[in-house]
C-alpha cells in the first residue's frame, strides 16, 4: 500500500494519517529533503554529545562539596538524560523508516505507534524547557535571596523537583491518549506530532503546548536577567573580595548559554503553532489536510528544535571554568583568606571555615 492508497482522512482505521497531503511526487520530494545517513549521524551526534556531558557531569559531582553546586549539577543531569532519551527513543522509530520506508497503515494500523511517537516529541520537548525555567528559578532564589532558605537544597529533594517535571510533562504528552487532541502522522511521513487543525480539542492542545513552552522561555529569561543583574552588582562589590562567586559565575553562564540555545530553537516553533491554530479559527472544522507550506514549515521548525538536544551538552562541556580558565587565565579563582594565612592553627582554620 503506498501514500496514495491510504484511506481518507475520516475513516477511523485512517484516524493518525491523512493529515498532509500525498501528491503523485511525494517520494521525489521526500528523496530530496530527507536521508537516512544523514539522520542517522544526526542523531549519534547527539547521543555521543550527551553521553560525553554525562560521564562529565558524574565525575564533577563526586569531586564537589558545594551544596548549590550539587543541586544544579542534578537539574544538569536531569536535561542531559531528557535529550539523550529523546533523541535515543525518537531515532529508533524514525531512523528505521528513512531506511526501509515501512507503510505507517500496515505496521501501525491502530496508531499505537504514532501515539507514542507523538508522545515522546512531546513529552522530550516540553521537559527540557520546564527543567530550564525550574534551574533559572532555583539559581534566582539562590543569589537573590541567599538566607531566606536555611540551606540549598538537597540533591534528594533536586532529584524530586526533576521527577515532578517529568510526571507532569508526562501527563501532558498523555492528554491526547485521553482524549483531548490527537497525534497525527506528519510531513514526509517519517514521525507524528500533534495536529494543527481546526478542532476544538486539536486546538486546546496546541494551545496548551505552545503557551506552557513560551511561558517557560520567557520565566526562565526574566529570572536569569535579574540573577546576572545581581550578580554582577555584587561580583564588583569591594566587599566581593572574600565572597567566593565563581562557582555561581559558573553557574550563571551555563544557565544563560542552555536559555540561549532554548529561546533560538524552541521559539519559532512554538509561535509557529500558536499562529497556525489562531489563524484557522475561522474554518470551524472545515479544513481536513494541511497546506503544503505549513506542513514544510513545521518540518523546518521540528529540525531547529532537535538542534536543541545536541547543543545543550556542549554548554556545559565548554562553558566549565577548568575549559575557560585555560581560555581566559584571569578567570583563574582568587585566594581565599585561609590561602592568606597558611600558619593559622588548625581549631581557628575549622572557625574561619565555618
Amino acid at each position: 500500500m503506498g501514500w496514495g492508497d491510504m484511506e481518507p482522512p475520516n475513516s477511523s482505521a485512517a484516524r493518525c494519517f491523512g493529515v498532509f497531503n500525498a501528491t503523485d511526487g511525494h517520494h521525489s520530494v521526500q528523496n530530496s529533503i530527507t536521508s537516512p545517513w544523514f539522520s542517522t549521524a544526526f542523531g549519534l551526534i547527539g547521543l555521543c554529545s550527551n553521553l560525553f556531558a554525562l560521564c562529565v557531569l558524574l565525575s564533577s559531582s563526586r569531586q564537589l562539596s558545594s551544596r548549590a553546586r550539587s543541586s544544579f549539577l542534578v537539574f544538569l543531569c536531569g536535561l542531559v538524560v531528557t535529550d539523550f532519551m529523546g533523541l535515543l527513543v525518537t531515532a529508533s522509530v524514525i531512523i528505521p523508516y528513512h531506511f526501509i520506508k515501512f507503510s505507517w497503515a500496515k505496521v501501525d494500523p491502530g496508531c499505537h505507534l504514532c501515539n507514542f511517537l507523538g508522545f515522546s516529541m512531546v513529552f522530550f520537548g516540553q521537559c527540557p524547557l520546564l527543567l530550564g525555567a525550574t534551574m533559572a528559578g532555583e539559581r534566582f532564589f539562590g543569589i537573590n535571596h541567599p538566607f531566606s532558605r536555611s540551606t540549598s537544597i538537597s540533591k534528594r529533594r533536586a532529584w524530586s523537583i526533576v521527577g515532578l517535571v517529568w510526571g507532569f510533562s508526562c501527563l501532558l504528552g498523555l492528554l491526547p491518549v485521553l482524549g483531548l487532541g490527537r497525534y497525527t502522522l506528519q510531513y514526509p511521513g517519517s514521525w507524528c506530532f500533534l495536529t494543527l487543525l481546526p478542532d476544538t480539542g486539536n486546538i486546546i492542545f496546541c494551545l496548551l503546548f505552545a503557551l506552557l513552552g513560551i511561558f517557560s522561555v520567557l520565566l526562565s529569561f526574566i529570572f536569569n536577567t535579574v540573577s546576572v543583574v545581581t550578580l554582577c552588582r555584587v561580583y564588583h562589590d569591594r566587599e566581593s573580595v572574600q565572597r567566593r562567586r565563581d562557582s555561581e559565575v559558573e553557574m550563571m553562564v551555563q544557565l544563560v548559554g542552555i536559555m540561549i540555545i532554548a529561546t533560538i530553537c524552541w521559539m519559532p516553533l512554538l509561535i509557529f503553532i500558536v499562529q497556525t491554530v489562531l489563524q484557522q479559527l475561522p474554518a470551524s472544522g472545515q479544513i481536513q489536510l494541511l497546506p503544503t507550506e505549513t506542513q514544510k514549515m513545521l518540518l523546518i521548525y521540528i529540525r531547529m528544535v532537535t538542534w536543541n538536544q545536541i547543543l545543550d551538552p556542549w554548554v556545559y562541556i565548554l562553558f566549565r571554568r577548568a575549559v575557560l580558565q585555560r581560555i581566559h587565565p584571569s578567570l583563574r579563582p582568587r585566594p581565599s583568606i585561609l590561602s592568606l594565612y597558611p600558619v593559622l592553627n588548625p581549631s581557628l582554620r575549622r572557625k574561619l571555615t565555618a
